[in-house]
């Protein structure tokens, strides 16, 4: 499998997380966009963003689904 391209920046910084409407943080290394606020990491596959809730994984889960 090949590198995973880089998603937009400029977007990543104007998303809110879904549920709280709040900042998300990058993971770059785990290709996943964190929302401390929710508990949730929503993962990025192709370099676009999924920012839907029954995707998003728990924060701490050590089975990051992809």
């Amino acid at each position: 499998m090949g590198a995973a391209a880089e998603p937009d920046l400029a977007l990543l910084d104007i998303l809110v997380c879904p549920v709280t409407r709040t900042e998300l943080r990058y993971d770059a290394e785990a290709q996943e966009l964190v929302s401390e606020a929710a508990g949730l990491a929503f993962p990025i596959r192709d370099s676009v963003p999924v920012m839907l809730v029954e995707e998003a994984r728990p924060i701490g889960d050590p089975d990051k689904t992809a």
